[in-house]
């Protein structure tokens, strides 16, 4: 039986995991990132914002936390600006604290969501840009060659795998036991090749990224990008990898 190496934190793997089973694929979770709060930042007043950009379910997370047990008065004003969400699932998580989101692009991505937005949208307005440690910063790039501005704030850390997680799965590699790298964002990426401490992998290993732009931060990394699903999601990613593995 084929194996996957699962890299998303474990809090988000299981379902993962569990649509990898239905197509009997094994599965190695080895989170190359722990994501922790960031301390030290507060809620900003929302009213100096035109709009709001959510690029994770841990953007939401860290953020709406901290907003209701410090300012709860905000989450009105949230709910009354244009917000914006990379991801079903980050539109999901809002929508549960009454905050509605402008469409969701089939690709999951910001890339695709910044290409769908109108300059119109843009161009002399202020937005709030929620982020992780590792943001690319393709978000608050385009709205700033568009004539906006854009406040950065960073709602949570990136931590990298331990040492001794890195070796065991060091191991796993030389010795051929997995078939298949699955990475879900440019930071599981870039994280897991450091642990490793090199972008060189045995013959056959497949790499697969959830979407585009994970498969950039890949290829600039010098890796090729074997998988990439038609459906920016778990349910596709899991089809894809399958349907790569089982095809051989």
């Amino acid at each position: 039986m084929k194996t996957v190496l699962v890299t998303r934190p474990k809090d988000q793997a299981a379902s993962f995991v569990k649509k990898l089973e239905e197509y009997g694929l094994n599965s190695v979770v080895f989170p190359t990132i722990e994501i922790r709060p960031v301390p030290g930042w507060n809620v900003p007043s929302l009213a100096m914002f035109d709009g709001v950009f959510f690029t994770s379910p841990n953007s939401v997370s860290f953020f709406i936390e901290r907003l209701l047990s410090e300012s709860p008065e905000e989450l009105e004003a949230l709910q009354g600006l244009k917000v914006w969400a990379v991801g079903k699932t980050t539109a999901q998580d809002l929508a549960v604290h009454g905050v509605n989101t402008q469409p969701v692009p089939k690709i999951s991505d910001a890339v695709t969501l910044m290409e769908e937005i109108g300059s119109e949208a843009i161009t002399g307005r202020t937005f709030l840009f929620l982020r992780g440690s590792l943001s690319l910063g393709t978000i608050p790039d385009v709205i700033n060659k568009r004539g906006g501005k854009c406040t950065e704030l960073t709602v949570y850390d990136n931590v990298p795998p331990s040492l001794e997680e890195s070796e065991k799965i060091k191991a796993l590699l030389k010795q051929g036991e997995l078939s298949c790298l699955s990475f879900t964002s440019p930071s599981t990426a870039i994280n897991f090749f450091k642990a490793m401490g090199t972008t060189s992998l045995p013959a056959g290993v497949k790499v697969a990224a959830i979407g585009t732009t994970t498969a950039s931060a890949l290829k600039k990394l010098g890796l090729h990008v074997d998988i990439i699903p038609e459906s920016f999601d778990s349910p596709g990613f899991a089809k894809a990898i399958a349907e790569a593995l089982n095809s051989q």
